[in-house]
């Protein structure tokens, strides 16, 4: 069985690890964790583990391109709203070393002990228009599409053997809760177990329903705070002027509980983009090419619902067990 020192190691790692990094850290600060071995059941949660660097205690490094980085701004600008800067990881500033730029954030992590934590990709699109604007016909998206679903292709698709991008990434948001509800669980960890990956074809009411009650394990007091920090985010994202002036795209929703207190944060902003002047966007209203509209409050509005209907479930279990 690991041990205490293993448990809080590999917590340590999810909780840098969902942060949904995508460039490698430099050798020489990667060095002294290359050479550290590794805690039994040290596992993946999400993202690119070789990117990260944490630092001293309760903050970790994430590497960017560079100082006009989408994420820099995208904190820079946070943490001038007072309320939006709560919903999100503790934004300490830029750090140059060795050539590499890089951020640094709050340990999400930092002070619980062994707890259960849950990834939630927010949006019911998850790519930028930009990474789907070339029209040409591909072979190889669409012999990735027929491997999942050798249905899926239209007639004239099969003809051609070929898909565009955007096809191929529409049809692979359709296999997840992505597209109909605006969130998909990424992965969870509960407590004493390895953290459980394959989750993205989760997807119907009943599936995420089972899912959310097994990460809550019927704590009632959990369920209550949880439900009041997600509308409370919610509401801020609403009333925020960044939100308003931005399309946010891969962001993810990181819950973590232990026995004594509850977090939730919006993280990862990688992919946010300021709007043009004619734009604005509401979060909730259905994508088309060029309104930039991704879901992120559709994906709450649903994601709050069926947290709240495994509270009213559990309220309903607990009167039938008074009877």
């Amino acid at each position: 069985m690991p041990t205490t020192q293993q448990h809080t190691s590999l917590l340590k790692f999810l909780a840098i690890n969902a942060l949904e990094l995508s460039a490698p850290a430099t050798p020489l600060l990667l060095e002294q964790q290359q050479t550290q071995s590794k805690p039994h059941g040290w596992m993946q949660l999400s993202g690119h583990p070789e990117s990260i660097v944490p630092t001293s205690s309760g903050i970790v490094r994430k590497r960017i391109a560079g100082i006009e980085d989408s994420e820099v701004l995208a904190y820079q600008q946070i943490s001038q709203e007072p309320k939006t800067s709560q919903i999100v990881p503790a934004y300490f500033g830029l750090r140059e070393l060795q050539g590499q730029h890089y951020i640094e954030l709050q340990d999400l992590l930092a002070g619980f002990k062994d707890p259960c934590v849950m990834d939630i990709k927010l949006g019911s699109r998850t790519f930028l228009e930009s990474e789907v604007s070339n029209q040409t016909l591909r072979p190889d998206l669409y012999q990735k599409m027929i491997a999942v679903d050798a249905s899926a292709p239209t007639p004239a698709e099969h003809e051609a053997q070929a898909v565009t991008k955007l096809r191929y990434m529409l049809f692979r948001e359709s296999l997840s809760s992505s597209h109909t509800k605006g969130f998909r669980i990424e992965a969870l960890r509960l407590r004493g177990r390895a953290p459980l990956k394959d989750l993205k074809t989760c997807r119907s009411s009943e599936q995420i329903s089972q899912t959310i009650e097994q990460f809550l394990a019927a704590r009632r007091s959990v369920q209550k705070e949880l439900l009041k920090r997600l509308k409370h985010m919610r509401l801020v994202i609403e009333q925020s002027a960044f939100f308003n002036r931005h399309e946010i795209i891969g962001s993810s929703l990181f819950i973590v509980y232990d026995d004594h207190r509850m977090g939730a944060w919006l993280i990862d902003f990688a992919k946010s983009r300021q709007l043009p002047p004619h734009l604005c966007v509401n979060h909730r209203s259905p994508w088309q090419p060029g309104n930039r509209e991704e879901g992120l409050l559709h994906g709450m509005d649903e994601l709050i619902h069926a947290f709240e209907e495994v509270y009213a479930r559990s309220s309903s279990h607990r009167s039938c067990l008074k009877i």
